[in-house]
């Protein structure tokens, strides 16, 4: 019997989707012990359902043809249809899918909505790309993902160098094929085309609704970091200083930038949006990137790509709570290290949750035809994300675990019963 297990090669020398990768199986194998599942379910749970590599050719417009790599992971469809999101990203590789895939399957379950986890990405920079191209892309790539796709089969979303307008051209072409409109093959599209009030800033809202109930006080006094001041991060930050918490520090890929007093966060936003990115704002001081996680701050929220928080940096990280706006970036030994030193970590499978639970949202009203207000959706939201955080923090105190352990336990453990339940055909 195989069970994927965590790379033996030197840290050092693997690549970072396969680092996220050896975390979520290190996680599962931690969650597969605490709940005594059998060899057989392990590895069932390891292991994706469904991977799809593709080429994807894009013409640009000087006439030439690249070809891209592209991926589509269904790590776990037991509980309902896969969902998750598509990244174009230079970086993106199969490993890495997978591990954001299996990741996706946690969290689903985690919150309890009937999903199950999968994602998608293409290796390329969509930044490098005129509008033209990187719809001829999005489209071609829809094309070859096709036969995985579908309102009850598998339901993408946007995720890193995605965005409502690819969600857009995903439905369009899903459509085109079906020969009617299927606004449900997608979540997080635009409201004219059946995307849902609330679902453009839910991951961040999200984040701001699991940092206040980690606090369990008021924001007034506290201080926080932001890792990563893009789509989630720029948000979360906004909406955690509107809680009256004071963000001293933001970053993003062009800097970092530091205000003891507190920065103005939509001066910020709007800085961001004229120049495109956080380095030159005039008032704040430049910091380098690594200082900004290991500042002196009540709350770290790491909210851009995996691994940022290793065993190298973690010893000096000076936050005594994190809150994982990124999915997996805080590799298995920084957790351990930051485990030992009362660092209370919110994981990524809880903290980020907002972004799914509105999709699922969506989903449910592209399914019915029907629209709720944007009080509506924030009301569900937060009571799916303050009672998975409750059954969370409950669980961890009971058994005297981290808030990490105890959210897989409870997402892996649902998932292992629904498999229990169904049994294996044939």
């Amino acid at each position: 019997m195989t069970v994927m297990v965590p790379s033996r090669t030197p840290a050092h020398s693997i690549t970072p989707g396969r680092q996220a990768l050896d975390s979520a199986l290190h996680q599962l194998a931690q969650a597969a012990e605490g709940l005594g599942l059998d060899e057989g379910l392990h590895a069932m749970l390891a292991t994706p359902r469904r991977s799809l590599t593709v080429s994807v050719p894009v013409r640009r417009e000087d006439g030439r043809m690249d070809v891209v790599q592209g991926y589509r992971v269904q790590h776990n469809i037991t509980r309902g249809p896969a969902k998750g999101g598509i990244r174009f990203h230079p970086g993106t590789d199969l490993d890495e899918v997978t591990a954001l895939a299996m990741w996706m399957t946690w969290k689903c379950a985690l919150v309890g909505i009937p999903y199950g986890g999968a994602k998608g990405g293409v290796a390329v920079d969509p930044g490098s790309l005129t509008t033209r191209e990187l719809e001829r892309l999005t489209r071609r790539y829809v094309n070859e993902i096709l036969p995985l796709i579908g309102p009850e089969k598998d339901i993408p979303a946007p995720d890193v160098g995605t965005d409502e307008q690819t969600m857009a051209w995903i439905m369009d072409t899903y459509s085109v094929n079906a020969g009617y409109s299927v606004p449900g093959v997608v979540t997080g599209k635009p409201t004219t085309l059946g995307g849902s009030l609330g679902r453009a800033g839910a991951t961040s809202r999200g984040v701001q609704i699991a940092t206040m109930a980690a606090l369990d006080r008021s924001g007034d006094g506290i201080t926080v970091a932001v890792q990563g001041f893009g789509k989630v991060g720029a948000l979360a930050a906004q909406y955690l200083a509107d809680a009256g918490c004071r963000v001293v520090a933001v970053s993003d890929v062009t800097g970092a930038i530091h205000s003891a007093a507190g920065l103005d966060v939509a001066a910020v936003r709007a800085w961001v949006a004229e120049t495109g990115g956080v380095r030159g704002y005039r008032e704040a001081d430049a910091l380098g990137l690594d200082e900004l996680l290991e500042l002196d701050v009540d709350v770290l929220v790491p909210a851009a790509l995996e691994g940022v928080l290793t065993a190298a940096n973690a010893p000096r990280v000076k936050a005594r709570l994190i809150v994982e706006g990124a999915n997996g970036p805080t590799t298995p030994e920084a957790d351990a290290i930051l485990a030992d030193a009362g660092t209370v970590i919110v994981p990524d499978i809880l903290a980020n949750a907002g972004g799914v639970i509105v999709s699922y949202l969506e989903w449910v009203q592209n399914m019915q035809a029907y629209s709720w207000s944007a009080g509506e959706v924030d009301v569900r939201l937060r009571d799916l994300m303050e009672g998975a955080f409750g059954e969370v923090k409950s669980l961890a105190a009971d058994r005297g675990v981290t808030l990490r352990d105890a959210a897989h336990l409870i997402g892996v453990g649902r998932v292992a019963d629904a498999h229990r339940m169904r049994g294996l055909y044939p």
